[in-house]
């Protein structure tokens, strides 16, 4: 297996090994929490790896700004490995793209609810999720119309759960709708990742677990107090995470946050995130923060292995958090809210 993954995607990991190498390190974040403007956080992070990317913008710094060239960035570095992808890597790649358009329909659906242009909402949409379907649906009204326009022989609507009430989703708070795409997504790549067998099944069906077990941790707290039925709070979970099903049973019908950290420590010690929140109540650590913090973690031990997909994975998914931190840190510069700039999440690559 080593050599026939060398001979077709030696050259791409190695290449991914590099970006990765590439990323931000504890001293570039020191430097950009020291900065007192967004002009100088741009001339900051290009002095990293990642070049003049602000070489064409003549308008006047903004975080949005920053967030579109950092965008373009990691779209640029994904589009130059699946370009050079073979299959089944080619289809791989594929798969890391689905969240993204997901996300996308989702944003619009719930900006459409709340009569936003749908021109502004295109530009805010994440390029790594868009397809050429999304460009058509600013003939939509409703967000009936525009599932229909969208999730209809579209690359998610693969996605789409057959019990889904079509008729009802201009009713349906858009989240539920998000999770039930997110739980068919992750159950079709668990599958996919696990019949490529190898290094790559290894390394990916725990990835991937972990990510199905943060969101049904996170979809059961937020559940909280809602009339989202036990019933259909299980629908939302996704199966192929470690949490087995008398847990994921349990969940879906607690409203109490202890009692939810009680299964997530029986079953798999999951509960240990929940520990001091009630002491984090200037918001500054979260229970996606510390989702987060594991999330990076495993990340970065992926490319700890060789000859598996799942660099490709976790880089995407590194990128991706140090671009997050780094709209966090220009936000606080911008709203002159330096106590609160050091609340980015630590990528432990040093």
């Amino acid at each position: 297996m080593s050599m026939m993954f060398n001979a077709e995607w030696g050259y791409l990991e190695a290449l991914t090994r590099g970006f990765k190498n590439g990323m931000l390190k504890h001293s570039d974040y020191l430097n950009l929490t020291q900065c007192e403007s967004l002009e100088d956080v741009m001339i900051s992070i290009q002095g990293t790896d990642y070049g003049l990317i602000f070489g064409g913008e003549k308008s006047e710094p903004c975080v949005e700004v920053i967030e579109q060239c950092l965008r373009d960035r990691l779209l640029q570095q994904y589009s130059y490995i699946r370009s050079h992808s073979t299959e089944p890597l080619t289809t791989f790649m594929e798969f890391i793209r689905y969240p993204f358009m997901i996300d996308n329909v989702a944003l619009l659906v719930a900006g459409l609810n709340n009569r936003r242009s749908m021109k502004r909402l295109l530009r805010m949409c994440h390029p790594l999720g868009e397809f050429d379907q999304l460009g058509a649906i600013e003939v939509a009204t409703n967000s009936a119309e525009l599932f229909d326009a969208v999730l209809i022989d579209t690359p998610i609507a693969r996605f789409v759960p057959p019990d889904l009430p079509m008729e009802s989703l201009r009713y349906l708070d858009v989240e539920i709708v998000r999770a039930h795409l997110y739980r068919s997504y992750l159950e079709t790549f668990y599958d996919y990742c696990s019949q490529l067998g190898g290094n790559t099944a290894g390394v990916m069906t725990n990835l991937l677990s972990f990510e199905a077990d943060r969101r049904t941790i996170t979809i059961a707290v937020n559940a909280i107090g809602s009339d989202i039925s036990a019933k259909d709070r299980l629908k939302m979970f996704p199966t192929c995470g470690y949490l087995p099903k008398i847990a994921l049973d349990a969940m879906s019908s607690l409203n109490d946050a202890e009692k939810i950290r009680d299964v997530c420590n029986v079953f798999d010690g999951y509960g240990k995130m929940f520990d001091n929140l009630e002491r984090d109540t200037d918001g500054m650590i979260t229970l996606e923060d510390r989702f987060l913090m594991m999330e990076a973690k495993k990340n970065v031990q992926t490319f700890l292995q060789q000859y598996h997909f799942g660099i490709f994975y976790s880089f995407i998914k590194l990128k991706l958090l140090e671009c997050r931190n780094i709209v966090w840190i220009s936000e606080c510069i911008a709203q002159r809210q330096t106590d609160r700039i050091y609340a980015y999440i630590p990528i432990p690559l040093d």
